[in-house]
């Protein structure tokens, strides 16, 4: 009768053991996946997360974005949350934004809703950018004026809203010298020989809120009247290194595949156009830009600047 409490005993160290080498390998499991999940967190080859966060559109945080992380060759996510204008709103995104462990940048002009957020951000250890809060507390402070605080201000339908709208409209109905017969309605209009950028720079002139017209000067072909008749302070010729243009017109001839557009990528019959093209430029007294290397709103500036500040072209 002795030895049955012994076996007793042995079968219930053995269960004990037995459960205690399942635990560890279920912990030892855990703690593998634990790993494997962090190192993909952490793997730089999986796109990191930033949140814009705005009362309004979220255009404006977008725009800084993409100006930094231009300098950055990464993968990334963008998610915008527009339209956030209370703090539970501003909670429940910062609740999101730590299960991706995402930067948050933001644009809140209301104080209480950006300081919840602020709040709710450090709380959890992410990090932050308020895009406009500094700026309005200087500006405030150099013009000796409290801000509006209202939001979405920038978008919404205001008089240069639909300024901005009208000029798009423009922009569409005149594009490539159409409606030649209401150019002389343009604030601005772009000319210069094919494959030199008019069209997405009238474009972005018009979403500045200038009506832009743009004409191509086409070889063996007078210059429209419609655009000679013009003053020559609205005119913008477009100019760019003969490279460049080369190679841009023979990577488009490559994609018609057509022979009949030969001579549009030749050398020498491009050449004589870009020579006639800044004749006609010197004749009509239009300034010159000089497009080359250059990315569009790089462009539009300067020509902004000649139009609203005087600068020399």
């Amino acid at each position: 009768m002795q030895g049955a409490p012994r076996r007793v005993n042995a079968l219930r160290s053995r269960a004990i053991f037995a459960r205690l080498r399942l635990a560890a390998r279920r912990a030892s499991r855990a703690l593998q996946y634990a790993a494997a999940v962090s190192d993909s967190l952490d793997s730089p080859s999986r796109p990191r997360s930033i949140f814009i966060v705005s009362d309004g559109t979220g255009e404006t945080a977008s725009a800084v974005a993409r100006a930094a992380l231009a300098q950055f060759q990464v993968d990334y996510t963008l998610r915008r949350f527009g339209g956030i204008r209370n703090e539970a709103l501003a909670r429940r995104v910062a609740a999101e934004a730590e299960k991706q462990g995402a930067l948050v940048v933001f644009t809140l002009v209301d104080r209480r809703v950006a300081r919840a957020l602020l709040e709710e951000t450090q709380k959890r250890g992410l990090p932050t950018i308020d895009v406009l809060g500094g700026m309005i507390s200087k500006v405030a402070e150099h013009l000796r004026a409290e801000p509006r605080a209202e939001p979405g201000l920038l978008h919404g339908f205001s008089d240069d809203y639909f300024k901005r709208i009208e000029a798009v409209e423009f922009a569409v109905q005149h594009d490539d010298g159409a409606n030649l017969h209401t150019l002389f309605r343009a604030d601005l209009v772009l000319t210069g020989i094919s494959r030199t950028s008019k069209t997405p720079l009238s474009m972005y002139l018009a979403q500045r809120g200038y009506k832009t017209g743009n004409v191509p000067i086409v070889p063996g072909i007078d210059p429209p009247k419609a655009l000679l008749d013009l003053d020559p302070r609205k005119v913008f010729a477009l100019a760019v290194d003969p490279s460049n243009l080369l190679t841009v017109r023979q990577a488009r001839v490559r994609v018609l595949g057509a022979t009949p557009y030969a001579t549009y990528a030749d050398p020498e019959s491009l050449l004589e156009e870009i020579r006639r093209s800044r004749r006609i430029y010197r004749e009509r007294g239009w300034r010159v830009i000089d497009i080359s290397g250059r990315a569009v709103e790089e462009n539009a500036a300067r020509i902004l600047r000649i139009v609203e500040e005087g600068e020399a072209p």
